[in-house]
Formats: C-alpha cells, structure tokens, sequence
C-alpha cells in the first residue's frame, strides 16, 4: 500500500520532501510558526504518469472539524495562476472522512489527485493550502506552502 505511515512534529519553517524524481520534485512547509503532527505523501512522483495520483494524509488536528474550507492559490514562475475554494465540510450530510475529526484525533486519508488531466509546464510552482474552519476565513486549521519544481515538460 503506502507503506509506513507515522508522525513528525514537524519543526516551523523547515522544508519536508514529498517526492522526487527525474522529473520532479515536491516539497511543503507549515505556514505557521508552530509544529503539527501532519505526513503527507504523493505516489507516483511524477509528473509523466498517465493514471491518477495516489496521497495519503495523516493528520492529528488541533480544533474540532466540523466545517472545512480549503483555499488553494497557486502561483507558476511567480505569478498567480489559480486560487479555487471548495466547501468539504459544512456539519450536515458531510461526504469526506475528515468531517466530523476531533482535536487530538488521529485522521487518516488517502484519495486520488486526477493529474493525468493536468499538463504540468516546466517550471516553479507554489501552491498554498489553508483550511478553515469558518465561511469568514478567520480562523485557520492549517496551512501548507507547497514546493513543485516541474524539470521537463510534459507535452
């Protein structure tokens, strides 16, 4: 399967490596200034594959999870590229497993990334995720500042 998963208590600002690969390289740090019980792992690494990425979370959250707001913004070569929010958790009829985690309950996820839909131009990317926990934005459960340095062009 994914092999192993464990827990690190991952010090702020230090970079975590997803992957890496010939043509590939993916890496994330925590937003914040404190350490977070959180893995993260993406197979294949590879931005040639031509069926769906696997990823596997495990996450220990610090707040109750009842209502989930993900933010994607996504810059390439330093420019805005996208910015999309999607409401997983609302607290009524939830389809994700992550609604309804508790504080200091240990999540665990896997769910596929479609990226043979995506082609992917050479290049720097960062891609910033926050979750919150209100429709407002105010108050964040986590955020993640993701590292992908594409090495070739996949067309």
């Amino acid at each position: 399967m994914f092999g192993l998963l464990f827990f690190i208590l991952f010090t702020p600002g230090v970079s975590e490596f997803i992957c890496t690969s010939s043509d590939l390289e993916m890496s994330y740090t925590f937003c914040d200034s404190t350490a977070h019980a959180f893995t993260f792992n993406l197979t294949p690494c590879s931005t040639m594959n031509k069926s769906l990425w696997k990823a596997a979370l495990t996450w220990i959250p610090r707040n109750d999870i009842h209502f989930l707001k993900i933010v994607f913004s996504v810059w390439y070569d330093g420019a805005k590229a996208l910015l999309w929010k999607e409401l997983l958790c609302s607290g009524a009829d939830d389809e994700y497993s992550v609604c309804g985690t508790l504080k200091g309950e240990t999540l665990v996820s896997t769910f596929d990334i479609k990226g043979s839909r995506i082609k992917f131009p050479k290049g720097d990317y960062s891609i910033v995720v926050q979750g919150f926990s209100d429709e407002s934005e105010d108050n964040m459960l986590i955020c993640l500042n993701f590292t992908m340095i594409v090495k070739q062009d996949a067309f």
